[in-house]
C-alpha cells in the first residue's frame, strides 16, 4: 500500500506528538481527581418541585372553623399568585395547609416571594390565636438528612427537653453543613392558672376579668427620654412579672356595694402552677422514651459529610462529659446510611463492568499492553466527566454514578475500532502487504476509521440530546445521567483519536501466545461460517428481511397494549416502612398508647427489623407538631438488603397477614412504603387517587364510602382503600343565641373567648425567666370541667348597668355534633379523597382504569363529578413524551449520519437496524419481568444512538471495499468477515459492561436496572441486526 503521503487529522497529530497527548493527558486526570473531591454527594440529583406549601397552626380549633376562617382566606390570596396553576388544600383539627403548584421551569425562588407576599395580605384575615404561619418550597431535600431520640432515665421530660433546644441543638447547629438542629416533642415548661369560677363568681368576677388583669398587670412601657443638663436617659415602667410569685400575689379589684372596692391576690382565686404543658404526645425509639431531634442541611451541602460531622460532634460531646452520663441519643434515622450502600453499589457496577469489559478485550486481543491502552479510555473519561459535573454543579448521586456504570463499555468501544484497525494494518505490515513503518501503518489505519468513530459518537449524542432539554420531573431525574454518560462517551473519543494512536502505533507486534492462538483461530472459523452463511443469506436477502419483521410485528403490540405493566419509575428499596395507625376518635393518648404498644410488639418480632420509631398522638416535623389523641405512626428500619430475604413489599404483605390474625379491634392499620425520597406523581396521597367533587360534606362522605365499598367488592387486588373523610370527630358546639346575648350586653366573641377558657385554656401572657420566655396559661379548673352539662353551667357576667352572673345555658345551647377531621379542598371546592396502594400485578394504568370504570356506575347527585388526581396523566404524559423523544432521536441519528455522509442512501441503510432492536429489548423485559417504565423509554432513546454504530463501522467498511473495486455482494462478504472481530467486541464491551447494573446487585441499582436490561439485551440482538439485516438491506439499496 506504500507510504502515507498526509496525516490523517488529529489522529495524525498525536501519533507525531505523542508526548504532549500523554502530557496533557495527565494534566487533564490530575485536574480530575482535584474535581471528585469537590463534588457533593446526594442520593438523587437536586429535585425542587414547583410547589410552595403554606402552613398554620391554632390548636384545638374544629376542622370546619379552620376551613372557614383560615383555610378559605389562604386559598383566595394564593390562588392570585403570578404564575400559579393549581391551589389545593388540607384542613384538620388545629391545622391548615394550602399547596400552590407551578409549571415546571418556574423560578420557585421568585414564587416563594410572591407567594409570601400574598401570605401577608391574608395575615389581615386570620384569627389572632393562630401561630406563626410558615411558607416554605416543596423540596425533598429539606427532608432531615438525620434523627436522633434523645432520652433521660434520671430527667422529667420538661427538663429534658430544655437540655436538648438549649444545649444540644446549639453545639450541632454551627457545624459546616448544618442548616437546623430542630427539637421537637417532649414537653415545655408552662405557668398555668386555673381558675375557681365558684370563687370568682362569689366577688362577682368571671374569667374574661382575669384573662385582663393578666395581660394588663405584666407590661413593660417605655417612657422615653429624660433631658438633662449634661445627658440624657432612657426611661420604662417596669411592670413585668419577675417570678411566679409575682403572678400568684397579682391584686385583682373587686367591687362592692356603692364605692367599696377592695384588692383580692390572684392566688386566692385561682391555683397558680408552675408545670409543664399537657402532654398529647409521645415519641419512643426502641421502646425508650425520650424527644425528637432532626438535622437539616444546607442546600448544597454534603449529605454525607453533615451526617458524618453530627456523629463525630456527639461522640465528642460524649468524650467530653458535655452529654450528660444519664442522657442517652440514639439515631433513629439516617440519610447517609442508604446513600453511601447505593453509591458503593454503583461505584462497584461500574468497577465490575469495566473489568468485565477488558476482560473481554484481553480474550480478544490477547496483548495485555493493548488492553490497558484500550482500557484507559475509562478512568480518563470519568476524570473528564467529574470536570464538567463540577462546572455544571452536579453531585454524586445513584444518576451519575449509575450513568457512568452504563457508559464503561461504552467508552471502550471508539478505542477498540481505533486499536483493532491498528493492530490489523501492522499485522499486514509483516506479511509485506503494509505500510513501511508501524507509525505509517497507524495513521493509515487512524484514517480509515475517524469518521466511523466521529459518525458513532455523533448518534449517540444525537440520540440523547433531546433529553437535555425536557422538564418536569423526569427531567430532573434523568437529566444528569445523560450529561454524565454523554460527557464520557465525548472524551472516549478524543482518546481514542489521539493517545490510542499515538501510543498503538509503537507498541510492536508480538508472537501471539496459545490462548491468543486459540482465540484467532476461533475468530477466524466464527468469521468464516459467517461469512458462508451471509453469503447465503444474501442470495435470497428478502427471507433474512422477512424474518425480522415478522419478529419485530410479533413484538410491537406488547408495547402498545394497554393492559401490559406500566409504571413511572421503579421503587427504590430503601428499608423504611410507614405503619399508620389510627383509632376511634374519643379516646385519649393512654387509651392509644397501649393499642400502640401492641402492635409494636408484634412488628419488632420480626427478623427483619433493625429498629422502631413511634410517635403517638399525632406526628413532629422539625419544632412543628399535630396534635390528634387517636393516631400513632411506627416507622420501621429494616435490615439492609444484604441481610434480609425478602423485600419491603413482602415484608408489608406478610406483615399484614399477621395483623389480620392478631385482630386488633378498633384500629385501623395500615402499612407502606414511602416513595423515592418522598417523590409523588399526582396530587394524591398513594398510588391510586380518586377524588369525588361536591358541597355538601356528608353527601360527599356518603358517596366516598360508596366507593370504597365498590372498590373492596370488585377490585380486591387494591390494599389500603380509604377516604380522607373515614373518620369524624365527636365535636361540642355552643350555638349563641344572639339576640338573648345581646340583651345581656355580651357579644358571641365573648361568649366564644370564655369557652374556650373553660375547655383548653388561652395563653394571655408570657413569663420571662432570664433570656427565655414561658406561655402564662388561663383555664377554668379541671375538675369543674368534666362533662357538656359541666360546660353548660359556666359563669359569665353581664355588660349592663346592674351587672349580673348569667350561666352558658342561659344564653346557648351546647350541642354534641359530629364533624369532618379533615376537610380536603381543590381549586377551592370541597372534595373527598379515595385512595389505595397497588399490589400484585395490577399495573397503575390498569388500576386507574379499573377504578374509574367502577366510580362511573355511581349514580351522583347534580354538581358532583368523580376524577382521577394525576397518576394516570403523569403515566401517559410520560409514554407519551418517551414516543416523542424516540422519534426525536431517530430523526437526529439520521440527520447526523446524513451530514457526515453527505447521502441519504447510507444512514436509511444504517436506520434500519434501530427499529429492530425492539424484539431484543421485549425479550430482555419478558425474562427478567420488568414493566415498562420511563427508564425503558431511556433506553430504547439511548439505543437509537447506540445500535447504529456497529453498522456504521460495517457500511463505512463496505464502502471501503467498493472504492477498492470490489462489487456489492464482494464488498460485503469481505467486510463482514473483517469487521466481525470488533463488532463482537464493542457489543460485548458494551454489555458486560451493563451487566452488573441489569442483574440489580444491591441497594440503590433498582432505579436503573430497566434502562441496563433495556440497552444490554437491545444491544445483544442488534448486534444479530448488524451482521446480517443491514446486509440484505445494503443489498438492495447500497450504490451500484
Amino acid at each position: 500500500m506504500g507510504g502515507i503521503t498526509r496525516r490523517p487529522g488529529i489522529a495524525g497529530w498525536a501519533i507525531g506528538h505523542p508526548v504532549s497527548v500523554v502530557m496533557i493527558t495527565l494534566a487533564v486526570m490530575v485536574v480530575g481527581m482535584f474535581a471528585l473531591k469537590r463534588l457533593n454527594v446526594d442520593l438523587l440529583p437536586q429535585i425542587i418541585y414547583p410547589e410552595v406549601r403554606v402552613r398554620i397552626l391554632d390548636p384545638g380549633v374544629p376542622a370546619t372553623i379552620m376551613e372557614d376562617q383560615v383555610t378559605r382566606q389562604l386559598e383566595e390570596q394564593l390562588a392570585i399568585t403570578e404564575d400559579a396553576i393549581h391551589v389545593q388544600s388540607r384542613t384538620r383539627e388545629g391545622r391548615s395547609s394550602v399547596d400552590l403548584s407551578f409549571e415546571y421551569g418556574k423560578d420557585i425562588d421568585i414564587a416563594l416571594r410572591d407567594a409570601s407576599t400574598r401570605l401577608d395580605r391574608a395575615k389581615r384575615f386570620l384569627p389572632e390565636t393562630i401561630d406563626p404561619p410558615v411558607i416554605y418550597k416543596r423540596d425533598p431535600f429539606q427532608l432531615p438528612v438525620a434523627e436522633f431520640v434523645v432520652s433521660s432515665s434520671l430527667r422529667d421530660p420538661v427538663e429534658l427537653r430544655a437540655w436538648a433546644d438549649y444545649s444540644l441543638s446549639r453545639y450541632l447547629l454551627n457545624l459546616p453543613g448544618v442548616a437546623a438542629a430542630e427539637v421537637g416533642g417532649g414537653r415545655l415548661r408552662e405557668i398555668q392558672v386555673e381558675a375557681d369560677q365558684d370563687r370568682l363568681a362569689g366577688l362577682g368576677l368571671d374569667v374574661l376579668d382575669i384573662a385582663d388583669a393578666l395581660e394588663q398587670g405584666n407590661r413593660d412601657t417605655p417612657a422615653g427620654r429624660l433631658m438633662m443638663d449634661r445627658g440624657e436617659l432612657a426611661g420604662r415602667t417596669g411592670g413585668r412579672f419577675v417570678e411566679v410569685a409575682d403572678i400568684v400575689g397579682l391584686p385583682i379589684i373587686v367591687e362592692g356595694r356603692g364605692d367599696d372596692t377592695r384588692l383580692v391576690p390572684l392566688g386566692e382565686l385561682a391555683e397558680v402552677v408552675d408545670g409543664a404543658e399537657d402532654e398529647r404526645l409521645r415519641i419512643r425509639f426502641n421502646d425508650v422514651p425520650g424527644i425528637k431531634l432532626s438535622i437539616q442541611k444546607q442546600p448544597t451541602a454534603n449529605t454525607v459529610d453533615v451526617v458524618n460531622r453530627v456523629t463525630t460532634e456527639l461522640a465528642r460531646l460524649r468524650e467530653q462529659s458535655l452529654i450528660p452520663p444519664d442522657i442517652e441519643v440514639a439515631q433513629v434515622s439516617d440519610q447517609a446510611r442508604y446513600i453511601r450502600q447505593s453509591l458503593r453499589n454503583a461505584v462497584t457496577a461500574a468497577l465490575g463492568g469495566a473489568l468485565l469489559a477488558m476482560i473481554v478485550v484481553y480474550v480478544f486481543l490477547g496483548d495485555l499492553r493493548r488492553t490497558l491502552l484500550i482500557g484507559s479510555a475509562i478512568p480518563i473519561a470519568v476524570l473528564v466527566a467529574f470536570i464538567l459535573m463540577g462546572i455544571g454543579g452536579l453531585t454524586l448521586n445513584i444518576m451519575t454514578l449509575g450513568g457512568l456504570a452504563l457508559g464503561v463499555g461504552m467508552l471502550v468501544d471508539s478505542t477498540i475500532v481505533m486499536l483493532e484497525n491498528i493492530q490489523r494494518h501492522q499485522r499486514m505490515r509483516l506479511t509485506g502487504q503494509g505500510e513501511p513503518t508501524d507509525l505509517d501503518a497507524a495513521a493509515n489505519a487512524a484514517a480509515e476509521v475517524n469518521s466511523a468513530i466521529v459518525a458513532s459518537t455523533s448518534t449517540n449524542l444525537a440520540a440523547v440530546l433531546p433529553f437535555l432539554f425536557i422538564g418536569g420531573l423526569v427531567g430532573l431525574l434523568f437529566r444528569e445521567l445523560i450529561f454524565t454518560i454523554s460527557a464520557a462517551i465525548v472524551a472516549a473519543m478524543v482518546v481514542a483519536l489521539t493517545l490510542v494512536p499515538a501510543l498503538a502505533g509503537r507498541i510492536g507486534i508480538r508472537q501471539p501466545g496459545r490462548i491468543r492462538r486459540g482465540v484467532d483461530h476461533g475468530v477466524e472459523a466464527l468469521a468464516g461460517a459467517y461469512g458462508r452463511l451471509l453469503g447465503f443469506g444474501l442470495r435470497a436477502p428478502w427471507l433474512i428481511i422477512g424474518v425480522f419483521v415478522a419478529g419485530l410485528a410479533a413484538v410491537v403490540p406488547g408495547f402498545i397494549d394497554s393492559t401490559r405493566t406500566t409504571i413511572f419509575l421503579p421503587q427504590l428499596d430503601e428499608g423504611q416502612v410507614s405503619v399508620s395507625l389510627s383509632a376511634d376518635r374519643g379516646i385519649n393518648v393512654d387509651v392509644m398508647d397501649g393499642i400502640t404498644t401492641r402492635v409494636e410488639r408484634l412488628v419488632g418480632e420480626q427478623p427483619e427489623v433493625e429498629s422502631l420509631y413511634t410517635t403517638v398522638g399525632g406526628f413532629v416535623f422539625g419544632r412543628s407538631q399535630f396534635e390528634s389523641p387517636n393516631r400513632a405512626s411506627i416507622t420501621v428500619q429494616l435490615k439492609p438488603m444484604a441481610q434480609r430475604a425478602i423485600s419491603s413489599d413482602d415484608w408489608i404483605g406478610r406483615m399484614r397477614e399477621l395483623i389480620a390474625e392478631a385482630g386488633f379491634v378498633g384500629v385501623k392499620v395500615r402499612l407502606y412504603t414511602r416513595g423515592i425520597r418522598g417523590i409523588r406523581f399526582n396530587r394524591g396521597e398513594d398510588d391510586l387517587s380518586l377524588r369525588i367533587k361536591g358541597e355538601e360534606l356528608d353527601v360527599l362522605q356518603r358517596l366516598a364510602d360508596d366507593l370504597v365499598s365498590r372498590l373492596h367488592e370488585e377490585m380486591p387486588e387494591l390494599r389500603n382503600v380509604q377516604h380522607s373523610s373515614e373518620q369524624t370527630d365527636q365535636e361540642l358546639v355552643v350555638r349563641v343565641d344572639r339576640a338573648r346575648a345581646a340583651e345581656l350586653g355580651l357579644t358571641v366573641q365573648a361568649v366564644g373567648r370564655a369557652v374556650r377558657f373553660a375547655l383548653g385554656g388561652e395563653q394571655v401572657t408570657e413569663f420571662f425567666d432570664s433570656d427565655r420566655s414561658y406561655d402564662v396559661l388561663l383555664r377554668l379548673d379541671r375538675r369543674q370541667m368534666r362533662s357538656p352539662a359541666d360546660l353548660e353551667r359556666v359563669i359569665l357576667f353581664t355588660d349592663t348597668d346592674d351587672r349580673r352572673p348569667v350561666r352558658l345555658s342561659e344564653i346557648a345551647r351546647v350541642e354534641l355534633v359530629a364533624a369532618p377531621s379533615s376537610i380536603l379542598r381543590d381549586r377551592q371546592q370541597r372534595v373527598v379523597e379515595v385512595s389505595a396502594s397497588l399490589s400484585g400485578d395490577l399495573s397503575l394504568k390498569q388500576a386507574v382504569q379499573k377504578a374509574i370504570d367502577v366510580a362511573d356506575q355511581m349514580e351522583l347527585p347534580g354538581g358532583y363529578i368523580v376524577y382521577e388526581a394525576g397518576s394516570l396523566e403523569t403515566l401517559q404524559e410520560g409514554e407519551r413524551l418517551g414516543g416523542i423523544l424516540l422519534g426525536l432521536a431517530v430523526f437526529l441519528v439520521l440527520v447526523v449520519m446524513a451530514v457526515q455522509y453527505e447521502s441519504l442512501r447510507n444512514p436509511v441503510v444504517i436506520l434500519f437496524s434501530v427499529p429492530f432492536a425492539l424484539i431484543g429489548v421485549a425479550l430482555g423485559l419478558g425474562w427478567t419481568g420488568l414493566p415498562i417504565s420511563m427508564p425503558v423509554w431511556l433506553g430504547l432513546i439511548m439505543l437509537a444512538g447506540i445500535v447504529v454504530n456497529n453498522a456504521i463501522v460495517l457500511v463505512e467498511y463496505i464502502e471501503i471495499q467498493r472504492d477498492g473495486g470490489l462489487s456489492r455482494v464482494d464488498a460485503i462478504l469481505t467486510a463482514g468477515r473483517l469487521r466481525l472481530r470488533p463488532i463482537l467486541m464493542a457489543t460485548l464491551t458494551t454489555a458486560v459492561g451493563m451487566l452488573p447494573l441489569a442483574l440489580a446487585l444491591g441497594e440503590g441499582a433498582e432505579l436503573l436496572q430497566p434502562l441496563a436490561v433495556t440497552i444490554v439485551a437491545g444491544l445483544l440482538f442488534s448486534m444479530l441486526v448488524s451482521l446480517f439485516l443491514v446486509p440484505s438491506v445494503y443489498r438492495y439499496l447500497g450504490r451500484r
